[in-house]
């Protein structure tokens, strides 16, 4: 079972950008599709964007255009790069292993002004 751990999460304004990173470790890294998952307040968990092994990417609607999913095996790392952000994107933030249904402990990310 690999172990997930997230970072680069924080307080923005509204417009900013931020990169959230995610390490995996005990497990073969570049077998895995990866995903990024967020559970913005009083809602449910919802897809960000998800990565194959073979860097095939997929988005939810509401990111489309702004966020951009990237690994990189070498570093065992998967990236999220957000952009434009709003108050509508405030959630916390959930690296995910789809091959092992593992998860990450959430990173929080909060637009204000």
């Amino acid at each position: 079972q690999p172990q997930l751990v997230e970072s680069g999460g924080g307080l923005v304004q509204p417009g900013g950008s931020l990169r959230l990173s995610c390490v995996s470790s005990g497990s073969i890294f570049e077998r895995s599709a990866m995903g990024w998952y967020r559970r913005p307040p009083g809602q449910g968990r919802e897809l960000v964007a998800t990565i194959t092994d073979g860097h095939r990417t997929l988005y939810g609607d509401s990111v489309k255009g702004r966020f951009t999913i990237s690994r990189d095996n070498a570093k065992s790392t998967t990236y999220l790069q957000m952009n434009d952000l709003s108050s509508e994107d405030a959630a916390v933030y959930y690296c995910h292993d789809l091959k092992w249904d593992a998860w990450g402990q959430g990173t929080q990310v909060t637009v204000s002004s």
